[in-house]
């Protein structure tokens, strides 16, 4: 199994423990150790299969959990979360899907009402029968009307990216063992860095298309083979995804990859200034028409001029290669005919962290583990940017308590600053919270002290639009505020953005010189690309920050950098690509 999918079960195990009314501590364990199995980058398999390593190693992974993460490896299967899904109603599956129902929710709902289906329950909220539940009211009955809708769509059943990633990644260093293949890319929307995955697209090149079919279809990780034919093949992968391969020879290598790479509205683009030019283009190559422009009927095709590597595909156009993160069906063409294509910001470009947890409030390591893990990273500074007081879950801050972290910062920087010129510099952070009313959860004569703050809005989501504008803009006006932390507050696949005016908000970064974040976590992806475009074009700066609560968090920036990278934002764009010093001038600009 993947580590996603590994990390899923735990979850999922997580929510029937607390179905259930299990103990608090032992659903926490489950819900941390899927935490740290999400964000891992490197297999389980991999670490398990180190003599100089253990499962235990890792952050939160007891003996007993080690053993749980052994059996899923060996068997897929997990006894315990067998036994409790035969328990747990099938429909409490469903309901838990509806942003806002948690398990005590659904079983409130489940054993008040006898709900058992999102129809059913969509038909209790329109008959007002579920403001009637315990903890439940009108607002939060119209909210799961709301909600409903999107629990439904179909484009919420779709892998993110940095789970469809672990998969695509097995499935290329499976192919890439294949004597007859010469080369072995993916496509799809999963090159292109969409934030969740449909299905998996691989193009291979080679001459001997029987013997790769073979190979693609002996891989252990498949449950079953879909279609087989003489140059393309499909099977079912893990989570059920489905991977189709294409093989071709290598003159068309480059003409599939670009082809089959989409998007759609891209390759309509596309071709339609290859048929002005009197060519066509399909995943073979790109040849001439014959008899030039080619009128309503098929035309024939005649010399081949391009098809080997992408680039000579798009070079027979007359354009340069357009990184896959562009090929969306915007202006992406028109921009590279004209000269315009941005040199897009690259993982390397990245220099600092300025949005990270610590076991001072939710976080799952100390400030040390943090900092050494981001210098381990090859980062040069972090901002350590606990909750403020507002988040009483998380176990937020008090002035009290985060002078103290502040003071606990000075020292470690002065213990790194004691053999010459440090490693790492930690910044003192807070991320504070827009209050319902309006105003943050520290004062100004706090925040003033502090390199770096971050506000977010974590409370009031369902506030009306206006409202919740409001209190975006308010923060973004405060001096001491540097960054609006996941601007929308949206939770891919599992809560929508709140309502919220985001013109306006980037007309407020604009003006004041506040940054926007671009929430690395994978769930977040927050602010999304067009808006990202958005604020580029407004001249706003934008901070690609990895919110990690763990130090395994860390490396969920590269979701954050292709997030950036479909924006079309360049390093220039984006604040922690910057030099400490160069950080500082921007800061010192704004006030």
């Amino acid at each position: 199994m993947t580590n996603s999918e590994i990390a899923a079960a735990l979850d999922h195990l997580a929510d029937l423990l607390e179905y259930r009314g299990e103990n608090v501590f032992r659903v926490r364990a489950y819900r941390k150790a899927a935490r740290t199995v999400g964000t891992l980058v490197e297999s389980l398999a991999s670490v398990r299969a180190d003599p100089q390593r253990a499962l235990t190693d890792l952050e939160g992974i007891g003996a007993d959990l080690a053993g749980k993460i052994e059996a899923l490896l060996d068997t897929g299967r997990l006894p315990l979360l067998e036994e409790l899904e035969r328990q747990v109603p099938a429909a409490v599956f469903e309901l838990m899907r509806v942003p806002g129902l948690g398990p005590k929710k659904v079983k409130s709902l489940v054993d008040g009402l006898g709900i058992d289906s999102l129809d059913g329950l969509e038909r209790a909220c329109r008959e007002g029968r579920v403001r009637g539940v315990q903890g439940f009211g009108a607002k939060t009955e119209a909210a799961i009307l709301d909600n409903i809708a999107f629990a439904k769509s179909p484009e919420h059943a779709r892998l993110l990216w940095q789970d469809a990633d672990a998969i695509a990644a097995m499935m290329l260093a499976w192919m890439r063992q294949c004597p007859q293949a010469r080369q072995v890319e993916g496509a799809g929307s999963w090159r292109r860095g969409r934030e969740t995955v449909g299905d998996l697209d691989l193009v291979v090149d080679s001459s001997e298309s029987a013997a790769v079919i073979d190979h693609f279809c002996r891989w252990s990780e498949a449950a079953a083979v879909l279609q087989r034919g003489d140059t393309k093949a499909s099977i079912r992968g893990p989570r059920d995804v489905q991977i189709d391969l294409r093989v071709v020879e290598r003159d068309s290598f480059g003409a599939a990859l670009q082809y089959f790479t989409g998007s759609k509205e891209h390759n309509v683009r596309l071709r339609s200034r290859a048929r002005d030019r009197g060519l066509t283009i399909n995943e073979y190559g790109v040849h001439r028409l014959e008899g030039g422009v080619a009128g309503d009927a098929a035309p024939a095709r005649g010399e081949r001029l391009a098809g080997a590597t992408e680039a000579e595909v798009y070079e027979a156009v007359g354009l340069p290669w357009i990184p896959p993160e562009l090929r969306e069906g915007g202006d992406e063409i028109d921009r590279a005919s004209g000269g315009c294509l941005p040199r897009l910001v690259e993982l390397a470009d990245i220099r600092g962290d300025l949005h990270m947890h610590t076991t001072a409030t939710d976080g799952e390591d100390t400030l040390g583990e943090m900092v050494r893990a981001a210098a381990a990273r090859g980062l040069s500074y972090v901002a350590i940017t606990d909750h403020g007081q507002r988040v009483t879950m998380a176990r937020g801050l008090d002035r009290t308590r985060l002078l103290r972290q502040w003071d606990e910062i000075d020292r470690l920087n002065e213990s790194l600053a004691e053999e010459g010129r440090p490693p790492i510099v930690v910044l003192k952070g807070i991320e504070v919270d827009m209050l319902e009313k309006g105003g943050l959860d520290l004062p100004d004569e706090v925040l003033k002290r502090a390199d770096w703050v971050v506000a977010s809005l974590h409370y009031g989501q369902n506030q009306p639009r206006e409202r919740i504008t409001q209190r975006i803009v308010e923060a973004i006006e405060n001096p001491y505020v540097s960054v609006i932390g996941h601007p929308t507050g949206r939770l891919i696949n599992r809560r929508p953005p709140y309502d919220v005016d985001i013109e306006a908000v980037i007309a407020a970064a604009a003006r004041t010189g506040t940054f926007l974040e671009i929430n690395a976590n994978p769930w977040r992806l927050d602010l999304d690309d067009r808006h990202a475009a958005a604020a580029k074009r407004a001249g706003v700066k934008v901070v690609i920050s990895t919110d990690a609560h763990s130090t395994a968090g860390l490396d969920v920036m590269r979701c954050g950098v292709l997030q950036a990278r479909r924006g079309g934002l360049e390093a220039d764009d984006v604040v922690n690509t910057r030099t400490l010093a160069g950080l500082k001038k921007l800061l010192t600009r704004r006030g």
